[in-house]
């Protein structure tokens, strides 16, 4: 007798070492389980060294797509089969998609980042500290320059990571930007409306560590925003909470930039709020 059901799962994953504090697999799988489909979500260690051949081995195994987490999102580009126009900009990718036999990296995380800015404030003509000049900081700094940011003062310790993304910003976008060495508590210019935490300080398990940040020199009228989704709430959201500054902590972002990746892996617009339940279970 012939059985007409499948026992094939679809699969996804995320590579980056660390990557067992990520908690995106939760989020995911919760939205793979309200929408009743049958793909699964890996969260799988990968070298640096071994880069090349996880990416090898996720064409082999058929997967439909999957994250770049820390430190893979500008090295995983040349296994790859080509970018879209803005992984291509930005030079990062955090999401590979198949189509047919190639893969094709995306970025999603300054276009998660930007929805989530869009909700306490309109990032049109808006001056924005981004400290870090990574993957991260690149994508987040392109997508809220092409929403109408005017102004950025990059905040890193290396000048040479520094002056790439600061020249990146100038020559591709119509915002304004300058690098500051970021050799010592930095102060935050009176001016600026966004501040942005895009380095990994005050990741799980790192939970103690600090920006090196003169915290006297944020305003009430500054939105904080920080990419770590582990832990949420960060020293830098408590602080500036405290300081009755808005904030955003790294859930949102992630939330966003997973349904952008959850539709272009399964054609499925999947609900945000499931998603974002899923995380807040987590941290609970």
């Amino acid at each position: 007798m012939n059985n007409p059901r499948s026992f094939k799962q679809e699969l996804v994953s995320v590579f980056g070492q660390p990557v067992a504090e990520n908690p995106t697999q939760y989020m995911i799988e919760a939205a793979f389980k309200h929408h009743q489909l049958d793909w699964r979500y890996l969260t799988i260690e990968v070298s640096p060294e071994d880069l090349e051949n996880g990416v090898k081995g996720l064409r082999a195994m058929g997967f439909r797509g999957g994250n770049l987490t820390i430190p893979h999102k500008v090295e995983v580009i040349q296994y790859l089969d080509g970018t879209t126009e803005a992984a291509g900009l930005i030079g990062a990718v955090n999401c590979i998609i198949r189509e047919g036999d190639k893969l094709i990296g995306e970025n999603t995380d300054g276009k998660g980042f930007v929805q989530s800015l869009k909700e306490v404030t309109d990032p049109v003509g808006k001056k924005v500290v981004i400290f870090g000049a990574g993957g991260a900081a690149r994508a987040i700094g392109v997508e809220t320059a092409i929403a109408g940011a005017t102004e950025f003062t990059i905040v890193n310790r290396s000048q040479e990571r520094g002056e790439s993304l600061v020249k990146l910003l100038n020559e591709k976008t119509d915002s304004k930007a300058k690098l500051v060495l970021w050799d010592g508590p930095f102060s935050i210019p009176e001016e600026t409306d966004v501040v942005i935490n895009a380095t990994s300080i005050g990741l799980y398990p790192d939970v103690s560590a600090e920006l090196a940040i003169d915290f006297f020199t944020l305003k009430p009228e500054m939105v904080v925003a920080d990419v770590i989704p582990n832990p949420p709430r960060t020293h830098l959201v408590q602080t500036a909470e405290e300081k009755g500054c808005p904030v955003l902590d790294g859930l949102g972002m992630l939330v966003n930039q997973g349904v952008i990746g959850f539709q272009l892996w399964t054609g499925v617009d999947p609900d945000p709020q499931i998603m974002r339940e899923a995380l807040e279970e987590v941290f609970s």
